[in-house]
């Protein structure tokens, strides 16, 4: 009997954090992935992280970058000829604590290029892929947000960048079906990353007061990526929210 083909994902943001955890848990599953993030070095360190027997092709990107994202699908599509999941998961907070009155122009413009125009043109390479590929159809997962239902203070890029994936993520999931294309989103909140670090230290609350919040693994938010992945094409976890369980979301402000 013939071994079953592995599946390929590709996976942004996998430098560090729920990327570098996702991909971990991908690989040890069986799956060849290809990591993508801004810098070599972290890449090479989570693909060290696999394994010596893991399938991970380490390809430099910017998501932002039209160009950058043309080169990783067709470096994907150079080494495994398909691809059956695109988990989209770049993405940046932003300056921190900074009032809606002072924040820039340009540090808004910084976060919807990575956090939304980053994630359309990931799901638009990604899309045409699996579209076109024999035989066809994927899945595309949408790493959204606690922030993509209700915001924190000072939060106003993210926040808004995080409602748009909810509607990337529908309209994904619209266009897709004639193709077996399925799209998702898991809405994560306070697993522990290097972006959630102030956390641990008091955060800016709904009430103006300062206080630690708890905080989850990020390997429980990829072990609810695997199943999301691992459903067959006829099944999609249309939204998941993954969080710690006593965060301040249920009764947030």
């Amino acid at each position: 009997m013939d071994e079953p083909t592995k599946k390929i994902a590709v996976v942004t943001g996998a430098g560090s954090g729920i990327g570098r955890s996702v991909a971990l848990t991908l690989a040890a599953a069986g799956w060849s992935v290809a990591v993508a993030g801004r810098r070599a070095e972290p890449l090479a360190e989570t693909a060290a992280a696999a394994g010596p027997d893991a399938d991970v092709l380490c390809v430099p990107a910017d998501v932002s970058d039209p160009d950058d994202v043309n080169r990783l699908f067709e470096s994907v599509h150079a080494r495994y000829g398909r691809l059956d999941l695109l988990f989209n998961n770049a993405g940046t907070f932003g300056p921190g604590g900074v009032p809606l009155e002072d924040l820039t122009y340009e540090a808004w413009r910084s976060v919807v290029d990575v956090n939304l125009t980053g994630s359309f043109l990931c799901a638009q390479a990604a899309f045409r892929q699996m579209k076109a590929q024999d035989p066809q159809g994927g899945r595309i997962i949408n790493n959204g947000s606690i922030s993509a239902h209700v915001p924190r203070p000072h939060s106003i890029a993210y926040t808004a960048t995080k409602h748009a994936m909810t509607g990337l993520t529908k309209s994904l999931s619209l266009d897709g079906r004639p193709y077996r294309i399925a799209c998702g989103q898991i809405d994560i909140g306070n697993a522990a990353t290097e972006m959630t670090e102030r956390m641990q230290t008091g955060i800016l609350q709904a009430n103006g007061q300062l206080a630690v919040e708890p905080v989850m693994d990020a390997a429980d938010v990829a072990r609810t990526v695997l199943h999301m992945a691992e459903l067959p094409l006829e099944a999609n976890v249309q939204f998941a929210t993954v969080m710690a369980t006593s965060m301040p979301y249920i009764g947030r402000g």
